[in-house]
This record gives structure tokens, sequence and C-alpha cells, in this order.
């Protein structure tokens, strides 16, 4: 008989990443934006069910994707070897080359904001003039001209809903990943969504059900976000509808039908939930994925959604007669069904304070198990771990690495107390629940002391650093990719509409100076004495390069065992598929090597 060997790694990475979709208003095309080709480019599909082609080829990342509403062209946004400056492109309808539509300078930003309903306003934020804050502008399509709208200031300023008369618009102001307010601007007259703008709370997703009606996402005075509303002309802000224990997140509007969808976060998973203008009891739908990207409802009242779950990679879903699901895509890991890879286990421990800490447990099955554990502290830091498909785990379970991956706080999906702990405490708190989840992995026997990997990215690739300094006896070897080795030089060399944001999310160099020194990996190169290789986009804006440069170089000049893999055309992550295959073959033979 014909024997097959084990799965490549290649064949883990030949999923694809589906980013971003929108569907036209006839319903009769469905773009998304993927790697399909191994670059991102944008595919089409002609619905209802149909076969994806190319529909625009650039190579480069995508910011967003907007169909005009008479089919005439489509919008796109695009970056430069991942280096997030975005700007926006046009297309024809049948697809092609994008063509630049509102562009400027390299190191300049574009972010489209809204089309209006005749698809002859275009509105956008733009760094221009103001790269710290941005201004909003509005675009006239048939004549050209050009048109201040507002000019940002105190934070990150951006335009996120307007009315249908085009006569009032909500801007929110962002100071922190937990610090977000709205406001409506009516002419010269502007009002904060909530009572009390200078609380700290977030207030976020808005839509206009009619012209004086404003709803959206919250957690004003609350610890989970809920939705409320505002009253443009009586200036009434009241609390519509919260689910225990859920926060939410993203909030969809079906005019005709007067109908909300609504998103809702919980630790490692998403729910979904439909509900009437009233919101007295919205019905739990059955989610086709367990974690949940993207929601668009149609003019008909159509619903499509973007997700993924642990063992299956992101595909576009649409509900067929309001309960079940069509799957549109079929993006699988080649010659592999979901069965044939591993689901977490849910789990929980105490930390060093008494907190409890939920995780995820990916156990290797035991006909692959080669003994060894991968820790994984995740990015963000204000992120979670979610059970989402990710081909690295799936490929590393194959070979044999079980996986450990914990919610430490800072983590989103728990609560707005939560998340908060990881401001101006990056290394102290999250590192001890790191620690507490490490020993409890001995503790229960699910992993030996002499068989653990430490693996991270971005937050979790400075946390893989830290860790490794303070703590080496634990580790076999550490990889790092894209992470934050210096708190002075990070917090000097982040984009610059992320400096509004870094007093309260990592402190002050000056006056925390101290502080910053004993959370700052470099401080503990004398205990990073364990093997390591790191990984780094050269076009990285969060986490720039010289960031990795600075600690292999040290390293390398204490005479430490370090490899570095530098990709030239990358930035904060992945988004050429034979990169990916480059970087993951390249860590698991790190890893294999040093099993011994």
């Amino acid at each position: 008989m014909i024997i097959f060997p084990k799965p490549t790694v290649e064949q883990f990475f030949r999923t694809y990443t589906i980013s971003d979709f929108t569907v036209s208003r006839d319903e009769q095309r469905l773009i998304f934006s993927s790697n399909l080709n191994g670059n991102v480019n944008l595919w089409a599909m002609d619905l209802p069910s149909g076969f994806p082609y190319l529909f625009a080829q650039r190579n480069e990342s995508v910011s967003f994707i907007k169909i005009d509403p008479e089919n005439r062209f489509v919008l796109a946004g695009y970056d430069k070897d991942g280096d997030e400056n975005h700007q926006i492109y046009a297309l024809p309808y049948e697809g092609g080359l994008p063509q630049p539509l509102i562009t400027g300078e390299l190191d300049e930003k574009y972010f489209f904001s809204h089309l209006s309903d005749d698809g002859k306003r275009l509105y956008y934020m733009t760094s221009n003039g103001n790269p710290t804050f941005l201004n909003t502008r509005v675009r006239n399509l048939e004549d050209g001209s050009d048109t201040l709208l507002l000019e940002g200031e105190g934070g990150v300023t951006e335009l996120s809903a307007v009315s249908d008369n085009e006569e009032a618009f909500v801007y929110s102001r962002a100071f922190a990943n937990t610090y977000v307010t709205s406001f409506v601007k009516i002419g010269d007259e502007t009002h904060n969504l909530t009572p009390d703008a200078s609380q700290v709370h977030i207030a976020s997703d808005p839509v206009f059900t009619d012209d004086n009606t404003i709803y959206f996402v919250t957690n004003f005075d609350s610890e989970y976000n809920y939705v409320a509303k505002f009253e443009i002309e009586t200036k009434e802000f009241s609390r519509v509808v919260s689910i225990e224990d859920e926060s939410v997140e993203s909030l969809k509007w079906h005019k005709e039908s007067e109908t909300f969808y609504i998103t809702t976060e919980k630790g490692v998973s998403d729910y979904l939930y439909r509900a009437d203008l009233k919101m007295e009891d919205p019905v739990k739908l059955e989610a086709p994925a367990a974690s949940i990207d993207k929601v668009l409802v149609t003019k008909s009242g159509a619903v499509y959604l973007l997700g993924r779950s642990a063992t299956v990679p992101h595909n576009i879903f649409r509900l067929e007669g309001g309960t079940e699901w069509t799957q549109l895509t079929k993006n699988n890991v080649l010659g592999l069904e979901s069965e044939d890879m591993v689901e977490p286990d849910v789990v929980t421990y105490k930390s060093f304070d008494g907190m409890e800490i939920e995780a995820l447990l990916f156990r290797a099955k035991p006909e692959h198990d080669n003994g060894h554990t991968i820790f994984w502290p995740h990015g963000g830091p204000q992120a979670a771990e979610r059970k989402i498909f990710r081909s690295m785990f799936q490929c590393f379970l194959n070979r044999g690495y079980s996986i450990f991956a914990p919610n430490f706080r800072g983590s989103t999906g728990y609560g707005a107390s939560f998340v908060k702990l990881v401001e101006q405490d990056w290394g102290e708190g999250p590192r001890l629940d790191c620690l507490a989840g490490i020993e409890w992995l001995f503790e229960e026997g699910i992993s030996d002391r002499e068989k653990l990997f430490l693996v991270g990215g971005s937050y979790g690739g400075y946390m893989a650093l830290l860790l490794h300094g303070r703590h080496p006896e634990y580790f076999k070897a550490v990889v790092d990719i894209f992470g934050v080795s210096d708190l002075f030089t990070f917090y000097n060399s982040v984009p610059e509409h992320w400096k509004p944001m870094m007093e309260r999310w990592i402190g002050n160099p000056e006056r925390d100076k101290e502080r910053f020194i004993k959370d700052t990996p470099t401080t503990y190169l004398d205990g990073m004495v364990k093997p390591m290789l790191v990984i780094q986009g050269a076009k990285d804006p969060r986490v720039v390069k010289e960031e990795s440069d600075q600690i292999v170089a040290k390293l390398q000049e204490a005479g430490r065992a370090v490899e570095y893999l530098v990709l030239e055309d990358e930035g904060h992550g992945f988004s050429r598929k034979e990169n990916e295959i480059e970087v993951y073959s390249r860590m698991l033979d790190f890893l294999g090597k040093h099993q011994g």
C-alpha cells in the first residue's frame, strides 16, 4: 500500500487568512481580502455561490473594502510592506489594478470612515497636517473638492458614524485602549454621548437609527460593555440592554426591519444576538464560529459573518432563514479535517495573589506527544488568547508540542477592571500570573520542568524576553517574535498617533524611571543564558526593528547563543505566505534541536 508521511509544515500554512469582506447592495458580489495566492489581495465571489477569483492585484495588506451603492466602483485601503501607513485607492466594479484616490507621502495615513448613501462623498481621517491626533475630511468624488470637517485634539480622533442626512457626526477620541470617549457634533454644537467624559470608560461603535437617535457600546459606570442610547434633541443618555457577564463588542443595525445584531465577548469565545428596536429580550443565535471577526447586514436583511474557531480557519457564512448558516468559503487545512487537530481545554488557576486566571490548554494527541510544552504569553497586552485557529498552534501540536496560553491580568473579555490591571504595570502582575501558570503546569503534571519552551510575539515577545531574563531556570529555549526589549526606547519609537496613549498604557520614562528599569528586559541580560531565536519584520511600525536589533547585539556581545531572522518585506506580522512558512519552519527547527 501507499504510505504517506505525516503532514508537513507547509500543509498547515497553506490555509489562508481572510481579514475583511463586504457584499454589494444587490448581493450579487462578495469581495474579501486574503492571502489566497501567497500575498494579500482582493478576491471576489459571485453570489449566491461561486468560485473565488482574483479581483484586485497589489500584494499589500488591506485596511478596508467598500463597494459603491450603485456598483460603479470599489474602494480599498493599502499600506506598503506592513508599514500600516494605509492610503485610499479605487477600482472599477469589475476589478483590476488599484489606482490612487486619496494618497500622500509614504509616511502619511489616510483612513476610510464613511461613504455617503449616494456614493458621492467619502469621509476619511488623515495624519496629514495632524500626525498625533488626526484630522477628519470629506472628499466630493464628483468635483474633487476636499473639506476639513474636524481637527483632532486631545486624543486620537476618528469619525465613527454619520447620520443619514449627513448633518450629525459622531467622533471618538482615544486616550487609551480603555479610555475612548465619543461625542456628536451638529453644526457648532457638540455633546458627549455619556454623562461624564472625564470618567475613564469606552464609548464606541455608534449607529444612527434615525437622524436624532444614536445607539452605541459603552461600559460607562459598568464592569462590562452594554448598549446605550443618546437622543440628540433631549441630550438624554440611557442604558438600553446588557447581557450578564458578557461584554458587547459590536452593534449592527438593519433599518428596514428595525433589527439589531449584537456581538458579545466572554473570555475565550464570542456570541451573537438579535434584538428589535426595544431590545427588551435579545435572542441568542447559534454562531457558526467561536470567534466572530465581523458581522455585516445587507439592505435586504441578510446577515453575513466572518469567523474562525480553534480547529477551523477564517470562513465567511450567510444566515439563512434566520437560524441556519451556509458556509460560503471553504478554507481548511490542506489534507486534514477538524478532528485531526486539537480543541483546547479551558482551564483556570490561582495566581500569586489569589486572582483566578483563565487559560487555554492545547494537549498534543498521544500519538504525536513529544513530552514538551510551549508556554505562550499572548500579544496586546490588552487582548486575549481565544478559540481561534492558529496555523502555528496546530502545526506544532502535530509535531508533539502541547501549548499553554494564559489570559493574564490585562486581558480582554473579563471586565473593565481586569483589563486595566496591565496599565502602567507591564512587567510585574502579568509576569507573576505567567509564573503561577507555569507552576500550575508542573503541579498538575502537564509539563515536565525540564521540557518547557517559551514563545511569544509582540507584547508576548516582550514577556518572553522578561521571563527569560528574570527566570531562565524555567525554560529550555526562547523564541521572541518582534518583542519590546526596552521600555525607554519603545516609548519614543511608536507611531505618532499612539503617543497620546503611551502615558496611560506604560507610564512616563522620567516620572516612572525606576519602574521602567525594573520592567525592561534588557535590564536582565545577565539572566538570558538559554538559546534564543529572535524574529523581526523590518517595516514594523509598532515594535520597530531597533527593538530586536539592540537585544540581539547585546546578547551576541555577551557570547550568548542567539539566532536572528529579519523579514525585509513584513511589518507587525506575516502577511506573505512564504515568509510565514519560513518563520515557523525555522521555529520548529530551533525547538527541535534544543529538545535534548
